[in-house]
């Protein structure tokens, strides 16, 4: 089985992000989904601490302390590309200006509920930060992770128990392991990587993922 790395995930959101989309690309491993988008295409990135236009990582010794995106990572900003108040930022998110928001998960269900902030552990920190206002005022919400974390347990759920970011609000699932889309109908797998059959995708997220008609056979 060929997992894919956190590259090779954020060029497959890339190929699915359309020529003319507003995308805000959430902290964490969508911030990487910039770097992979075709040069064809224009896409605009908007970050919510006040920017759109945003371009690729900076090259090393060209960062900008003062030009960062919500993660606090440098960035670039395209021609065009435009600064503007937080809370203008906050109103294009809450007024359904974004066509796309790409988001990291610590569960997701397989109808499309979203937990993101917090994962109810009294130690940790809750970080919501504007992923809610993302994840119901984005035209559509991809969310890019791992399906699996660090002690083997799937992050695609028949019900998440986690504190909800929002209600069937994801569309579709990039990760190392399969494309899934999401729905009232539950989780169709569209895509598996290389040596990975849909029994044992199954096997692994214990669900009945139905298998869509062209997925390839492995």
């Amino acid at each position: 089985m060929n997992r894919m790395n956190r590259e090779q995930m954020a060029r497959r959101v890339a190929q699915d992000i359309p020529e003319g989309a507003y995308v805000n690309l959430g902290i964490g491993l969508p911030t990487g989904v910039a770097d992979f988008l075709p040069a064809d295409r224009e896409i605009f990135l908007q970050s919510e601490n006040g920017l759109l236009g945003m371009g690729p990582a900076p090259a090393a010794g060209d960062e900008d302390p003062e030009l960062i995106n919500a993660g606090k990572q440098p960035v670039t900003l395209l021609p065009g590309g435009a600064y503007f108040h937080h809370a203008d930022s906050f109103a294009m998110m809450r007024g359904g200006h974004l066509d796309i928001c790409v988001l990291g998960a610590f569960q997701v269900s397989v109808h499309g509920d979203l937990a993101n902030w917090h994962t109810g552990d009294p130690h940790a920190i809750p970080a919501v930060g504007g992923a809610m206002d993302l994840a119901i005022g984005a035209k559509q919400t991809f969310v890019m992770m791992e399906l699996l974390t660090k002690q083997g347990d799937s992050k695609l759920v028949e019900k998440c128990t986690y504190p909800i970011t929002g209600l069937a609000c994801v569309s579709r699932i990039y990760s190392d392991l399969a494309v899934i889309d999401l729905g009232p109908g539950g989780a169709k797998v569209i895509e598996l990587v290389d040596g990975l059959s849909i029994d044992a995708l199954r096997a692994v997220t214990g669900l009945p993922l139905i298998e869509a008609a062209r997925l390839p056979r492995s």
